[in-house]
């Protein structure tokens, strides 16, 4: 067995629970390896043995079995940044807030180890979507994907920008509006859910537009294939827009087409049968927490 450790901040009590991991993975002879920067951040806490590392270019290949990551759900948007197109199957222990993405109470963090072993999990493959652009993104040149959205965004000025919008080259609308998200299904619970999009199922092949704050009031979301090719030209009183992917934000010239499309890989999540994503719904957003139920 062969598992990454990740994370991007280490209070006391995540340290804790990394130590409780490591104990149940040494149970099973497992191979451990750290992250460099998070690896640092706990032996400054505690010394906690050595282990090989990794980082975002090097020391990860499609033989290990799991990456762990330590964190809110914005952690698991990073960690796909390292896992990329090699496979390995993440699961996310939630030291944060909300976890939509990060189920695993950090509690319970030795059921990651032992629920794995004892095979009560399945692999959810989750879509990504992809950006390119008439001239490169010098931010997003090697990593162009997002798990959860990609968003064009107002920049440096209140007033609104238009977004001419294209699907297979053909026109559907301009939304005038502070901005637009394209939402994988994995995102339907993040940006796009509060800003009133609907929310999907991670396995659903489809793909939402949401526009942000939207002046024309008939703009409501919409939901389409997602073999479909969106291109996008945002227009406004300033000269530049924001382009962001997932937490990755880049400047982009007004006027620049910008083409968004399903990525040609997926990302693999471990979803254990006690931490099912209908499970997450009713605990995250309350769903079903009605007297007559």
């Amino acid at each position: 067995m062969k598992v990454a450790i990740y994370g991007l901040t280490c209070q006391n009590n995540v340290l804790d629970c990394i130590v409780e991991l490591l104990d149940e993975l040494h149970k099973e002879n497992a191979q451990i390896y750290f992250e460099k920067g998070f690896y640092g951040l706990i032996m400054a806490k505690r010394n906690v043995g050595e282990f090989p590392i990794f980082t975002d270019s090097d020391g990860l290949d499609a033989d290990f079995d799991m990456f762990v990551s330590f964190g809110g759900d914005g952690t698991i948007l990073r960690a796909t940044t390292y896992v990329r197109d090699l496979g390995i199957p993440i699961v996310g222990v939630n030291t944060g807030r909300l976890g939509f993405l990060s189920t695993f109470r950090k509690e319970d963090v030795r059921k990651v180890v032992k629920e794995f072993v004892s095979g009560a999990y399945t692999i959810v493959e989750r879509s990504l979507v992809e950006v390119s652009a008439q001239s490169d993104i010098p931010e997003f040149k090697t990593l162009n994907f997002a798990l959860n959205e990609i968003t064009v965004s107002r920049k440096d000025t209140t007033s609104m920008i238009t977004v001419e919008t294209h699907l297979n080259d053909e026109y559907l609308t301009s939304y005038w509006a502070d901005g637009l998200i394209v939402a994988t299904p994995t995102g339907s619970t993040g940006y796009s859910l509060s800003c009133g999009g609907p929310v999907i199922a991670p396995t659903a092949k489809s793909l939402i537009l949401t526009p942000i704050a939207p002046h024309n009031l008939n703009a409501r979301p919409l939901v389409i294939s997602d073999d479909t090719v969106i291109r996008l030209k945002v227009s406004g009183r300033e000269d530049s827009h924001l382009v962001s992917l997932d937490s990755r934000i880049a400047t982009v010239a007004s006027g620049k087409e910008i083409f968004i499309k399903k990525a040609p890989f997926t990302i693999k999540m471990i979803e254990y049968t006690s931490e099912s994503f209908l499970k997450t719904l009713r605990n995250k957003l309350l769903w079903g927490e009605d007297r007559r139920n």
